[in-house]
């Protein structure tokens, strides 16, 4: 007789989430459908009508599986609010994230159909994007998978953009996470800034008269890393935790015994769709005679282990000048510079690139 090394919670993880529905959710489906295209065509009416089931279906299972911490007094920070049904789409927030739920009846060979534009547009973008599957006669929905906003624009790079004459990007469903425990453990302890999304220009936010000078402080920023010492941290440096594969975050740890202070900021390098996001992490420690020691690293982010081929960190002296620099390979799932150290006050920049665009971070010792 044969035997299965399959565990059956491991063939419980090869199954979709499906979610059964009740007669209310289809009458509010109905309501809210109505409600929000009343002059549309029968055509946009109908997709409303699978969105309002998706989200109603979705925030009866995600509020049955995500119990607020006893901690935590505001309760509706882990519960979506009302949804907005635009562009064939439905989007509601759960506490910072933003959520995007692409909801169709079925799945053909098992690609999913995204708009450009809420993907793109800073106002639409989402954290994560949820694949569910709307099946009417069976009176149930299906989780067929997400994908994290960074993941999938990554992907989206990586194809080119490839494009329907519809405006939308076909993703294939095998690149979406099929565990919806996940998005769970993502929405109730990820920060949302690991996730950066698209945000409007300087020219759509700031007067013509104000330009020059927004983008002269903004160039001017510098990193003054002495002052770590002091727990004075410049906004946008975070732990180190928040932006890793927890892989490489404990790897880390282990061979950093020594006291040290580690800081990370997430870089975007706005490679082709704009989303190519790393994370340059800085290590410091005291050495005698007021001097720093200093290490810096590249990492990936978005839960991938990689960093993308090509991509190059370099150490530039005060007036610009390249001291020192490292390239990735194929599957390097980090670089970093060798070690240097300095005085207190002595300057230098850090410059990241990738296919001819590149981030620079000047720092002071």
């Amino acid at each position: 007789m044969l035997s299965s090394s399959i565990s059956p919670n491991a063939f419980r993880a090869l199954l979709p989430e499906a979610i059964w529905l009740d007669a209310h959710h289809f009458e509010q489906a109905r309501e809210l459908s109505h409600e929000s295209h009343e002059s549309s065509s029968e055509a946009v009416q109908w997709q409303t009508y699978i969105n309002a089931l998706a989200f109603l279906g979705f925030t009866q299972w995600f509020n049955e599986n995500m119990p607020a911490p006893a901690s935590r007094s505001d309760q509706s920070m882990l519960a979506p609010s009302a949804a907005n049904f635009i562009e064939g789409v439905c989007q509601f927030k759960v506490g910072e994230f933003k959520l995007c739920l692409i909801a169709v009846e079925h799945v053909l060979d098992e690609i999913l159909q995204i708009p450009q534009r809420v993907i793109l547009a800073p106002d639409l973008a989402a954290h994560f994007y949820i694949a569910i599957e709307v099946c009417q006669e069976e009176e149930q929905i299906v989780l067929r998978g997400f994908m994290r906003y960074d993941q999938l624009t990554q992907y989206l790079s990586q194809t080119d953009g490839q494009l329907t004459t519809e405006g939308c990007h076909p993703i294939p469903l095998s690149r979406f996470d099929p565990e919806p425990n996940r998005l769970l453990s993502y929405c109730r302890y990820l920060d949302a800034i690991a996730i950066p999304l698209p945000t409007p220009s300087i020219e759509n936010v700031a007067a013509p008269s104000r330009l020059a000078e927004l983008r002269e402080s903004l160039q001017n920023t510098t990193t003054y890393l002495s002052q770590w010492l002091q727990d004075s941290i410049e906004e946008g440096w975070l732990a180190i935790e928040t932006l890793i594969h927890p892989e490489a975050y404990l790897a880390l740890n282990t061979r950093n015994s020594e006291v040290s202070i580690r800081k990370g900021k997430l870089l975007n390098l706005g490679v082709k769709l704009g989303q190519q996001t790393v994370a340059l992490l800085v290590t410091i420690n005291p050495e005698p005679e007021e001097k720093l020691n200093v290490l810096v690293q590249l990492h990936p982010t978005g839960g991938q282990r990689f960093l993308p081929p090509d991509i190059k960190i370099a150490l530039l002296s005060k007036g610009g000048d390249p001291l020192q620099d490292v390239q990735a390979r194929g599957q390097d799932n980090y670089i970093q510079l060798q070690p240097f150290k300095g005085s207190v006050g002595k300057r230098f920049s850090l410059e990241v690139s990738l296919f001819g665009r590149s981030v620079k971070e000047d720092f002071e010792l």
